[in-house]
Formats: structure tokens, sequence, C-alpha cells
């Protein structure tokens, strides 16, 4: 038995035409190559990381990308909703979550080489799970208003 709420979500993504899903594909690429390659999760030439990349940096970098990209699918969508503030500050603490802790340079700064490992790095799961939230958060209330633009009666 499906609950009410799964019910609606899906039927929000039902209303998604070709041009929606590939915004969606689009939005998610964009956002991965956007976090990815700073925090060197992309190897690439411009940025080395110093700590290896660690097992939630994957998931939160991935899910991340998911998130943004569904929320950008919902703009080609009818909806009005004010989100915009969570989503940015959601993929700031991702990008941050996803960081090489010692290659922050205000982290650095402010807590020193060791205070980085030592308090920063422990502290980016949780700073990641913030800005899951903040994402789903936002994306929330456009697939609600989707919902009542389309069923008003569900």
């Amino acid at each position: 038995m499906e609950s009410r709420e799964l019910v609606r979500w899906r039927s929000a993504f039902q209303l998604f035409d070709l041009r929606s899903w590939l915004i969606v594909i689009i939005g998610t690429i964009v956002s991965l190559v956007i976090i990815g390659i700073p925090t060197a999760i992309i190897d690439n030439p411009f940025f080395v990381r110093m700590t290896p990349v660690r097992t939630q940096d994957y998931f939160i970098w991935v899910m991340t990308g998911c998130l943004v990209g569904l929320i950008a699918g919902t703009n080609t969508l009818t909806t009005k909703t004010q989100s915009n503030g969570k989503v940015v500050s959601g993929g700031i603490l991702s990008f941050l979550a996803v960081g090489c802790p010692i290659c922050n340079k205000l982290v650095l700064l402010s807590l020193g080489t060791s205070g980085a490992l030592t308090h920063f790095a422990p502290a980016q799961l949780y700073i990641g799970i913030a800005s899951l939230v903040l994402l789903s958060w936002a994306l929330y209330p456009r697939l609600q208003t989707i919902n009542k633009s389309c069923c008003p009666h569900e």
C-alpha cells in the first residue's frame, strides 16, 4: 500500500514531458561538474585534493546533483514557489560538505590544518545532510504546487 505523499510525488513527475526530463538530466550533469571539479571529486589538472574522497562525499555529491536536476526540471512547468534561497544554500553547503577539508582556504585560515582535519572534516557529514535537507525542502513545495495546479481534488 502506497502512501498518499508518494502517489502525489509520482503524479507530479508524470507531468514531466521530454523537455522537462532533458532539463533534469542537464541540470544534474551541470551541478555534478560544477561541484565535482573544484572539489577534485572529478580528477582534473586544475585542482588537487589533499585528502582522499570518502564514500559519503560521493553519496552527497550524487544526491545533490539529482535534487538540483529535479528542481531545474520543475522550472519547466508553471509553478510559483519561492525556494531559490534554499537551492543556493543547499548547493553551497554541499560544496563545503564534499570538498577537501584542508583545501578550503577559509577553513584552513580559521582552524588551521589540524583543526580542519580534527573538527571540520567530521562535521562535513552533517553539513552534507543539511544541504540535502535544504534541497529536498526546496523541491517539496514545487511538487505540491504542481500537484495542486493539475490535480486539485487529490
